[in-house]
């Protein structure tokens, strides 16, 4: 599967545009769209140039096809809003981490399980504390898988 538009808007939406590289709230050094790593593999610091717009539509763009396969890799089927929320859930915690989540676990054995929702709430702390931006964020990510 792909990403959809509503996926971007939603990404765009909960990550902000800076086009200075800043930290996040986890301490990591992001520009653009949250893009923590350029498509040449070099990681963001916060002494690297602005970017353009432009710029961060394409780190987008190239952020997110790494982000589709770690959601395509537990070769589940989806529905296309399943799909979106992890991949956002994906593009904000990392593939990693979304691997071993149990909610990857959770979605592996039943998609339908309404147990998940649970699981996108449990990641909402960033940098040792509760975020109100994360909060929001898992809960539209959440309604949007059981849409």
């Amino acid at each position: 599967m792909t990403s959809s538009a509503n996926l971007v808007a939603l990404l765009k939406e909960h990550e902000g545009l800076r086009l200075k590289p800043y930290l996040c709230p986890a301490d990591v050094p992001t520009v653009g769209f949250g893009t923590t790593v350029y498509p040449d593999g070099k990681r963001v610091t916060l002494a690297d140039n602005a970017i353009t717009e432009g710029q961060a539509e394409e780190f987008l763009c190239h952020d997110l096809k790494r982000f589709e396969a770690a959601v395509n890799s537990i070769k589940v089927v989806l529905t296309q809003n399943q799909y979106d929320a992890l991949v956002s859930f994906t593009y904000n915690v990392g593939a990693t981490a979304f691997k071993n989540s149990t909610l990857a676990k959770k979605v592996r054995v039943n998609p339908g399980d309404e147990s998940i929702r649970n699981e996108f709430n449990k990641w909402v702390n960033g940098g040792g504390k509760k975020l109100p931006g994360l909060v929001r964020r898992r809960a539209d990510e959440a309604n949007l898988f059981f849409t």
